[in-house]
């Protein structure tokens, strides 16, 4: 394995888990994700996802996603009871999972349709170990209209014209308690409405650059300036459609070049402090070349290829992202 690769905090931000029917992390598995692979892949680090789809809007939808939400929060805890293996839930004892050579297990909530209308649970959440929360998914929810709204929902092009009046409480709340505001899946107005609002840098842990594929889940010019005019970050994803335009009935697939295309893209309109790398492994992430977690060299190997130094490489697999969550701990605590 490359040096560098080696000596560097390789953190994902982002990767699905199988729910409820989910294998033993511990051995091979059918995942793109599981222990062996990270081991193999030198990926030290991965923010585990307890993702809740969209759903209907009523009491009985807002309480089912509520306890999804939070049983697959106390299972990924679980993950981490491999040998080997911590969890993690602060950016101090990462670093030091990462100096022990063992593997980290970090979580977060995807989709504010979990907490429905009841604040205490971003408080709940980040007791239970979460790191951030992805405000919307597909669909708009009781937070924020989505970047890609849900017909078959009875979704409008656009509900709360951005952010709700809920969800400006919901930003206000996530500071207060130190949870990172995920602005992925959000649509253009209401991400822009939070990266105002919030006193902390918000952060989208898993998109692409729509200058270079216009995909309603990429970010834009303006939405990357603000970005960094904010301090937050920008993670680029290997989510095939988000990186690369395919003819209709074409084969071909997306690559570690084409992820590649993107970060640059990134780092040169906003600079390489406010930029990083994250899968969607087993929520549709996977390019050729880096098509699981054992592949994970495979990135570093592209960004050297370009250019990119030791201190680069580091900043964008894990360093700018706990930049960030330094800085939304330490308004948390105030």
């Amino acid at each position: 394995m490359n040096d560098i690769h080696r000596n560097t905090l390789v953190l994902d931000t982002h990767i699905d888990i199988r729910w409820p029917e989910t294998p033993d992390w511990t051995e091979e598995t059918r995942q793109l994700v599981d222990l062996p692979k990270m081991r193999a892949g030198g990926m030290n680090a991965a923010v585990f996802i307890a993702y809740v789809g969209q759903g209907r809007r009523d009491a009985a939808g807002h309480a089912a996603a509520t306890a999804r939400a939070e049983a697959m929060l106390l299972h990924i805890r679980d993950r981490a009871r491999a040998p080997g293996t911590r969890f993690c839930a602060t950016p101090d004892a990462l670093e030091q999972c990462f100096a022990a050579d063992e593997t980290a297990v970090l979580s977060a909530v995807e989709n504010g349709y979990a907490m429905g209308h009841d604040l205490s649970r971003i408080a709940a959440w980040r007791e239970l170990g979460a790191l951030y929360l992805t405000l919307t998914h597909d669909g708009h929810n009781e937070i924020a209209d989505s970047a890609r709204p849900r017909a078959n929902l009875g979704d409008a092009p656009s509900e709360h014209g951005g952010l709700s009046a809920l969800g400006r409480q919901v930003v206000a709340e996530m500071n207060l308690r130190g949870l990172m505001i995920d602005v992925s899946h959000v649509a253009k107005s209401g991400m822009m409405q939070a990266a105002e609002l919030s006193r902390t840098p918000v952060v989208a842990t898993h998109t692409a650059c729509v200058a270079l594929c216009p995909h309603p889940r990429g970010l834009d010019g303006e939405q990357l300036d603000m970005l960094r005019r904010v301090g937050g970050l920008a993670q680029i994803t290997a989510v095939g459609a988000f990186l690369k335009s395919t003819p209709p009935n074409a084969a071909a697939q997306a690559g570690v070049a084409d992820l590649v295309d993107h970060i640059d893209h990134a780092v040169r309109r906003i600079g390489i402090d406010h930029v990083g790398i994250s899968s969607d492994f087993d929520g549709g992430g996977a390019l050729h070349g880096w098509g699981n977690a054992a592949q994970s060299e495979a990135v570093t190997l592209e960004l050297l290829k370009r250019g990119y130094g030791a201190r680069e490489v580091g900043l964008l697999w894990s360093g700018n992202f706990l930049r960030v969550w330094r800085q939304v701990l330490r308004f948390g605590s105030l």
